[in-house]
């Protein structure tokens, strides 16, 4: 990798030698690399191709999980939690203990990895809401409920500085990974003064199919608020609004 240098930067490839930009400026570097028809055909690279198909498995596999909740998340996460999540999802697929490597899926892995996930890095959900809650799936019903007893927000909600009102938001999910689509349902709190004042038992219940047998995922997250002149305004662009996948069951 060589530094391009002098008032004309160059972007492009011509020959052998590939020019482009970069967080440390612009750079060129020599083509170089295995042929794409080589890695798909020859025996030698058979532990790629399966690497591969696992690792695009993985992306699939998060993708479908972030556009079932899309609408929480347009606040709600960091610049890497894509690849975070891809991260996690290969895992799920590399615990298959049924296919063989190469051929290893989500739905005969353990989806259960991914409770616990934190699509906002800056604003974890165990560190933001102290509050007590239960997290239930029930299959039978079709029902993905969030329980909440009353508490004092100004105690139990640790919020940036600049707040003066947040939100509790829910989502559910029923992902048929094999076909590549979703059930979704998502719910959420009215919007509640950030203050000392007891709040009600909040209940968030997000309805799927009664009786599936594919994989659920229950998300619960927090939005931030500033009140101003009787406006409510997203707090810092949503930077520290927290949302976790607080409960799987990964099917039957």
């Amino acid at each position: 990798m060589a530094r391009q240098k002098g008032i004309i930067k160059l972007d492009g490839t011509i020959g052998d030698l590939t020019f482009y930009k970069s967080k440390e400026g612009y750079l060129a570097r020599e083509k170089g690399g295995v042929p794409a028809d080589r890695i798909a055909n020859d025996p030698a690279f058979q532990r790629t191709r399966e690497n591969g198909a696992e690792f695009g498995r993985a992306g699939k596999a998060g993708k479908l999980l972030r556009t079932s909740i899309r609408g929480l998340l347009q606040n709600s996460s960091d610049s890497k939690m894509v690849s975070r999540l891809t991260t996690l999802m290969l895992k799920v697929i590399q615990e298959d203990a049924v296919n063989p490597r190469g051929l290893r899926n989500v739905i005969d892995g353990e989806a259960e990895l991914v409770q616990g996930f934190d699509f906002n890095i800056n604003g974890k959900l165990g560190t933001t809401i102290y509050a007590p809650f239960t997290s239930t799936i029930d299959r039978v019903a079709g029902t993905l409920t969030v329980n909440m007893a009353s508490f004092v927000p100004l105690n139990m909600i640790a919020a940036p500085s600049g707040t003066t009102h947040f939100k509790l938001i829910s989502a559910g999910a029923e992902i048929d990974f094999e076909n590549e689509v979703f059930v979704a349902d998502a719910q959420e709190s009215a919007v509640l003064p950030w203050d000392a004042a007891v709040t009600a038992v909040i209940n968030l219940s997000n309805a799927v199919t009664p009786n599936s047998t594919k994989p659920l995922f229950l998300v619960l997250g927090i939005e931030f608020y500033q009140q101003v002149n009787a406006q409510m305004y997203p707090l810092k662009n949503g930077a520290y609004n927290a949302l976790n996948v607080v409960k799987v069951d990964g099917g039957v």
